[in-house]
């Protein structure tokens, strides 16, 4: 189908027919795009229309998207919305998340119980999400990656395109990207030896990254941690009485967008965006380049009071510096890289009365 956004709807009508359809929705592009699409085909087709839910956060500023959420619903239209009021219930290794962890053991990513709070509302049901968005739509690694390449021979040659860098050879690429990837990847509570593993890793996995739009999307699909994690939701749906789906991995609107993008060679985000979704969205929400920050609300009481015991637990692990760990954890912002490790920590622990 030529038209992205009728693909997206096409892909909708099942959720939308199949019983009450709840849209995970943060007011963020992502979810606003689902959110809009699902609206326009119920309305076109005559079906119960699907209910935005929102976990809202009071205790973490942040967070708040209030703005751009209410944008959004007042251009639908949509008189219901679910809020639903979170304070530390979200907290990594807190009751919600220990009770999955001990079900399923470790999951990924560490924040897949985010969702179970609205999978809870959506029981019966289905509730859609806006994940995908940020591979499909997102600008592709490689504007970072060619910068890196185009400048390590000499200052002059910064300004080739990025089709040119990425006609390099795999093993070129992977070499100079070994050389010279950005320091940040780096994670201060991994040996340096584990450290010098994540780098090469990392510039390998930059290095395979595919420059088309629908091969960039098949490969992220294909990606071990990809499908880990889409199971991950499934796992925590089920346990909820639900069912949890993502439009915007489907297949018939991916090469909607590549053919749309190829023809009109367009390489950001926003470009695609507007593209596709201007017809239904507000053009300020197509246009915004802020973003939510939710990495607080991981990280609640009971967080802090395992992390104070379990940083020399975990140094016993040889990719794991204890006393960096500690520090890590000790620090009013922790990175949410180190929370799995923290639910590990909680996996790794007796249950009550036993030692």
């Amino acid at each position: 189908m030529e038209d992205p956004l009728a693909a997206l709807e096409q892909a909708l009508l099942p959720a939308l027919a199949s019983g009450p359809c709840f849209v995970s929705f943060s007011g963020g592009r992502d979810s606003s795009a689902v959110l809009a699409a699902a609206v326009s085909a119920a309305r076109r087709e005559g079906l119960p229309l699907p209910v935005p839910a929102t976990n809202v956060f009071p205790d973490a500023p942040r967070s708040s998207e209030a703005e751009w959420q209410e944008l959004v619903i007042r251009r639908l239209g949509l008189d219901e919305w679910v809020r639903l009021e979170i304070r530390d219930e979200l907290d990594c290794v807190g009751p919600l998340a220990k009770g999955i962890l001990e079900r399923h053991g470790l999951l990924w990513p560490f924040n897949t119980h985010f969702h179970a709070p609205l999978l809870r509302v959506a029981h019966g049901g289905t509730l859609l999400t806006g994940i995908g968005g940020d591979e499909l739509l997102g600008t592709s690694q490689w504007a970072r990656a060619a910068a890196v390449l185009s400048g390590a021979a000499r200052p002059g040659l910064r300004d080739l395109p990025r089709t040119v860098v990425a006609l390099a050879p795999y093993a070129v690429r992977r070499e100079v990207l070994r050389r010279r990837f950005p320091v940040d990847t780096r994670l201060p509570w991994l040996t340096a030896e584990a450290n010098r593993e994540l780098l090469c890793r990392s510039a390998d996995d930059l290095a395979r990254e595919p420059l088309g739009w629908s091969r960039r999307w098949r490969s992220w699909s294909d990606r071990r941690e990809t499908q880990i994690g889409l199971r991950s939701l499934e796992l925590v749906a089920e346990d909820c009485g639900a069912r949890i789906e993502h439009p915007l991995t489907d297949p018939g609107f991916v090469v909607s967008v590549a053919r749309v993008a190829a023809r009109r060679r367009l390489h950001d985000r926003t470009a695609v965006l507007r593209a596709v979704f201007s017809p239904i969205l507000p053009g300020p929400v197509i246009e915004r380049s802020s973003k939510a920050a939710f990495d607080s609300v991981f990280f609640g009481p009971a967080s802090r009071g395992l992390s104070l015991i379990s940083a020399q637990e975990l140094s016993g692990l040889e990719t794991v510096d204890g006393a960096a760990l500690r520090d890590q954890w000790s620090g009013d912002s922790p990175d949410p890289h180190s929370y799995l490790l923290l639910q590990a920590a909680l996996v790794r622990r007796p249950p009550a009365g036993r030692t």
